[in-house]
């Protein structure tokens, strides 16, 4: 059998770059609606993923403050502003276009994610940031044997398990808990959400004899329907444990990403 590859598909967007939403986006703060438009744009201020810009012709009347501040971001100069939605005021929560970005983003609004309670594609919620039209993630069965060790000690070793290929990133094993060691790890409180995969069920730590690795395993159990095949499966950050496929090893990936 060939040696597992650790090469990957990269990222094909470049900084700058804008597109139409084909989508229903809404956007709410305290139950009441922010925005709620079917004219978005992505607009890429970073390779690895868009943001929403919203024409300011579908937000809700007066929600904006502009402040004496330019940024020049990812796609160009836009103008600070503050947003007030009954009684909540965000201060620095958008940005309004300016002259120097792209001609399709002028009179759209670019909001920071946190500062608006829920976002929704169509009647969807959306966490983290927009998922990315050119992006995918497929979970797909193997009978690639895994193990994981770390400091020596190995931590799972299993016959089988699911590969989870996402444009940009390693690709990720998740083992069957029955083939995972989790008496040698220790259960901590982070929690990270994923746009294409949900929100992590749990995170695992281990200390060793040589010192302690935070965060080094984690699980969803309740996926997107995207990532359904790995319900209830443990992954291991390939950057952080010694990883073997069919027996052979698998060089750790140079910077970490995300899960």
């Amino acid at each position: 059998m060939a040696e597992e590859s650790v090469l990957h598909p990269g990222l094909i967007v470049p900084v700058g770059h804008v597109e139409p939403v084909p989508r229903r986006v809404r956007g709410t703060i305290g139950g009441r609606v922010v925005f709620d438009t079917r004219r978005a744009l992505y607009v890429w201020e970073r390779r690895a993923y868009p943001q929403f810009s919203i024409p300011l012709g579908d937000l809700a009347e007066g929600v904006l403050t502009a402040e004496e501040r330019v940024e020049q971001r990812g796609a160009g100069p836009a103008r600070r502003h503050s947003l007030r939605v009954g009684p909540d005021v965000r201060e620095g929560a958008a940005w309004v276009w300016e002259d120097g970005a792209p001609e399709a983003l002028h009179g759209t609004v670019r909001f920071v994610w946190a500062a608006l309670d829920s976002w929704f594609e169509e009647d969807e919620p959306v966490f983290v940031h927009p998922r990315s039209p050119y992006a995918r993630v497929d979970a797909l069965r193997s009978s690639s044997g895994v193990r994981v060790e770390l400091d020596g000690v190995v931590l799972a070793d299993a016959p089988h398990c699911v590969k989870l290929f996402e444009t940009g990133l390693p690709t990720r094993y998740y083992l069957d808990r029955a083939h995972v060691d989790l008496t040698r790890l220790r259960r901590s409180d982070t929690v990270t959400r994923c746009p294409y995969k949900g929100t992590t069920s749990g995170y695992w730590a281990f200390d060793g004899d040589a010192g302690t690795h935070e965060d080094i395993a984690w699980a969803y159990d309740f996926p997107t329907v995207q990532a359904h095949p790995v319900a209830g499966m443990v992954a291991f950050f390939n950057e952080r444990v010694d990883l073997h496929v069919d027996g052979s090893p698998l060089p750790r990936p140079a910077v970490r990403a995300d899960g």
